[in-house]
């Protein structure tokens, strides 16, 4: 089977200002990451804030440009296209942002801001259709009909949140990133969410970049995994795979963190704690980004940067299976 999205060898880096004699820096916020999403699946991505998380799926959706590599959408090289190619691609590949109190227009009422991408896209010929599409949108989401009158503030965050999942459901997209979705509601909208997500994907057969702190949330709607560190990707795995079995050990240490219900077994759990601070993304540690801060850190850490290599089902960057 072929992926709907394919991204290989993809680096964003932003230029840093520098003193008038100073080297010129670059903060590496997207390092060498290749990973495949395939039709109707879940990609799931964890990892610490600051991490590179949202910009990777701000890049693969063009809303920052790629300093190289390919991102590669139903086998069309996307990552340098311009004009109405780029207009077809953002018809199909949507965003969900993480604030929903930040992402919608205070100023327009619910059923303009759903609206909005339909006029850009010329997808319906009347006012009236796409009252109609906007209407029906709301109900999909959970919300009523009549809501299109409203403006964003009359609603709670995990309404506001719904409003952005219609907004993006407006042009029938392929592939949504879902930028932190939920980390901004409250833990009981939380779970709604994830299963409207689930629902829609179901219904209308679309793909997912979830990015997430969320562990749990992201084993619940994840097919496959991928642990993020400094810009690049240390470990991918089948969902159940990996929570069974974690190889890399930063991803050990943040499924060890994930709280359990029961406080007897949380009180004798083993957490494989992260001594220090992640690193500057200005200034990388040299070989194996995690070794400041691994507790099995080797010698050759320092001096060769692991790669991404198959162990058993799933692929890891550690010197530890060399």
């Amino acid at each position: 089977m072929e992926p709907i999205l394919k991204v290989e060898n993809l680096k964003t880096f932003f230029p840093v200002a520098t003193s008038m004699f100073g080297k010129k820096k670059y903060l590496k916020a997207v390092n060498d990451v290749s990973f495949e999403v395939f039709e109707n699946e879940t990609f799931g991505l964890v990892g610490e804030s600051g991490c590179g998380k949202s910009t990777l799926g701000r890049t693969i959706v063009k809303i920052y440009e790629p300093t190289d590599g390919k991102v590669w959408f139903e086998g069309k090289d996307v990552s340098t296209i311009k004009g109405d190619e780029l207009k077809k691609f953002r018809k199909d590949a949507q965003m969900i942002f993480q604030d929903p109190y930040a992402s919608l227009n205070s100023r327009m009422t619910v059923g303009e801001i759903i609206r909005e991408p339909m006029d850009i896209h010329d997808l319906y010929p009347t006012s009236k259709e796409k009252d109609e599409k906007a209407s029906e949108l709301l109900e999909i989401v959970g919300l009523k009909p009549d809501h299109i009158r409203r403006y964003p503030h009359e609603f709670s965050g995990g309404q506001r949140q719904r409003i952005s999942i219609a907004r993006t459901l407006a042009l029938n997209p392929k592939f949504i990133v879902c930028d932190e979705p939920i980390s901004a509601l409250d833990v009981s909208i939380q779970a709604q969410i994830i299963n409207l997500l689930e629902k829609i994907q179901e219904e209308r057969n679309i793909s997912y970049l979830f990015i997430a702190h969320d562990l749990g949330a992201v084993k619940h709607i994840s097919d496959r995994i991928g642990a993020m560190y400094l810009g690049s990707l240390v470990e991918v795995g089948e969902s159940n795979e990996l929570y069974r079995n974690p190889l890399h050990p930063y991803t050990r240490a943040l499924l060890s963190a994930i709280p359990i219900p029961d406080p007897h077994l949380m009180r004798n759990r083993e957490i494989a704690a992260i001594d220090g601070e992640i690193p500057s993304p200005l200034n990388v540690p040299s070989g194996c980004a995690f070794r400041t801060r691994c507790p099995m850190a080797m010698e050759v850490c320092a001096k060769d940067t692991p790669k991404l290599r198959k162990v058993g089902n799933s692929q890891v960057a550690c010197h530890l299976y060399d």
